[in-house]
């Protein structure tokens, strides 16, 4: 979502892999960090980063040893961060769906490996072989053979009018990028199926499942399914951005309708104090409660979600000795100085988390930020030092490290967006046709868009999407760019027609204008037809 981490990204990319794995110098040792440390690490983190709000949590040996907010919940009310403090932790939602399908499957409701179509009859993937075989472990361990984000444009950004009725049906139009069971690609979409499993299987709906039977039993009393089901507005953190000249701006919250599509893929609000609960339960095998007496899931189940089901490529370097790497259910897994590692992150526009597990050190970390883009180095750089205090590994100023990496990045992301819109304003004096462009042109999935004049200048809307509606301006060749009224995140695309003998447009295929354009916005899995002429 989702991930978006920074999944879904910014869900992302960038979130999802952090860098962790790199050839560094040795220099002091470090000791387990102190509160006043970390505090210290944050402090300047989010100085580093232009974060507006942070908050941390670490628990040891089934306690926790460290939950504290800093910065503001809002640049413009200056109201603290707490431990208490809501935010959007985004993917890090999908840990929390995994473990409602375990529940169902120790109480002999469902199995992993169960057909979806059994469960879902319209289900229906890119072809029959893949429909018939495709399993419920299959929804969580984006080994579908589609591609990274696919689809996501119909729930990113948020407003669009799709329903999780449209999304099963939607896989039948993608185009496979990979064998089935061959190749890691992230998948939000096949996460809502997921929850749309468990509430025909329950008969109940994702968010009241998850609630009554993992929130309430291990009194998550501040974490809820939506920030619709938020009781206290006072206490959410507001999403900010600083991706335009590194300015620290609000925007607003992801918001979907949960009358039309779940958020099993990255929709809990929550806080550090409550994530504590949740992974301390983790660490323990999913035993939580007086002297560990009740089970969330079952031991057999905790393995399951803990073993890796979709093999990645394991990040080799002296520093961390790493050997595997893979997706489990839920949880990226790998293994650190011999220690296995369990982690996710999560990203919306706005808010970015991480969480971190290392089970043969009882360790957890989780990290929940308020701001894009600056929220994900700013969560590797804190996660990253906090962990290697416990792994006992030489200090390092991981703060500087993805200082640099950031702005390397940016720097060269900018130079793209920058020489596009010069070229864009060059052309401008280009004499082009608009009637050989105007029209309605239809995507299977995506539904229908319209380009067409406003107030003489060629523009784009979406007519399911509502937000992705701007002007486009002339490129070169036959493609437009479009600057999205949309602008909470960076999300401008091209827009290439082809013309028919007559120079007349008879399709648009689309991409994305940055190269660090969050996956999520997948233009470029549409396949535009003109079906009306204006």
């Amino acid at each position: 979502m989702y991930i978006k981490q920074t999944t879904m990204g910014k869900l992302k990319l960038a979130v999802l892999f952090f860098l962790l794995f790199t050839c560094l110098p040795h220099n002091t040792v470090l000791a387990q960090l102190s509160s006043k440390e970390v505090d210290k690490l944050v402090n300047n983190a989010m100085q580093k980063f232009n974060v507006a709000g942070v908050a941390v949590a670490i628990v040891k040996d089934g306690k926790p040893i460290h939950a504290k907010g800093y910065g503001v919940k809002s640049m413009d009310t200056k109201a603290k961060v707490d431990e208490h403090t809501l935010f959007a932790i985004a993917s890090n939602s999908k840990a929390f769906t995994t473990a409602a399908l375990a529940i169902l499957e120790d109480r002999g409701k469902l199995k992993w490996t169960d057909k979806v179509v059994d469960v879902i009859p319209e289900f229906k993937m890119y072809n029959d072989y893949v429909t018939q075989n495709f399993t419920i472990a299959d929804l969580l361990t984006h080994r579908s053979g589609l591609g990274l984000g696919v689809g996501d444009l119909m729930h990113f950004p948020d407003g669009a009018d799709f329903t999780i009725d449209d999304i099963i049906k939607s896989f039948q139009y993608f185009k496979p990028q990979s064998a089935f069971r061959t190749k890691w690609d992230y998948d939000n979409l096949l996460y809502m199926v997921a929850g749309e499993v468990i509430k025909r299987v329950s008969g109940m709906e994702w968010g009241d499942f998850v609630t009554n039977n993992i929130f309430k039993p291990l009194q998550m009393n501040e974490t809820f399914s939506s920030i619709h089901r938020v009781t206290n507005s006072n206490q959410l953190a507001v999403p900010h951005s600083n991706s335009i000249n590194n300015q620290l701006r609000t925007i607003n919250h992801y918001m979907t309708d949960p009358e039309k599509m779940n958020g099993a893929a990255g929709a809990i609000i929550s806080n550090v104090s409550d994530l504590s609960k949740w992974l301390i339960t983790r660490l323990n095998k999913g035993d939580y409660g007086k002297d560990l007496g009740q089970s969330l899931f079952s031991l057999k189940n905790h393995h399951k979600m803990w073993q890796i089901h979709t093999v990645t490529n394991a990040r080799k370097s002296p520093r961390y000795n790493s050997h595997f790497a893979g997706y489990g259910l839920g949880w990226f897994l790998t293994d650190v100085k011999g220690n296995m590692m369990v982690s996710h992150t999560g990203g919306l526009p706005g808010m970015l988390s991480k969480v971190v597990m290392i089970p043969d050190l009882n360790l957890g970390i989780v990290v929940l930020t308020n701001t894009e883009s600056g929220g994900g180095p700013a969560f590797s750089a804190i996660t990253q030092t906090i962990l290697d205090s416990y792994l006992g590994l030489d200090k390092f100023n991981w703060v500087d490290y993805y200082y640099e990496a950031s702005q390397k990045r940016v720097a060269s992301s900018d130079k793209v967006t920058t020489q596009v819109w010069k070229t864009v304003e060059k052309s401008k004096s280009v004499k082009i046709d608009a009637n050989q462009y105007i029209g309605i042109y239809k995507d299977n999935w995506f539904g229908k868009v319209e380009v067409f004049l406003n107030n003489g200048k060629l523009w784009f809307k979406s007519y399911r999407s509502p937000k992705l509606n701007g002007p486009m301006r002339y490129y070169k060749g036959n493609a437009f760019a479009i600057r999205w009224e949309y602008q909470d995140m960076n999300a401008d695309a091209f827009a290439i027609f082809s013309l028919d003998e007559e120079g007349k447009a008879q399709s648009i295929k689309m991409k994305g204008i940055s190269p660090d354009i969050d996956f999520s916005f997948d233009f470029h899995d549409l396949g535009l037809k003109r079906v009306e002429h204006k």
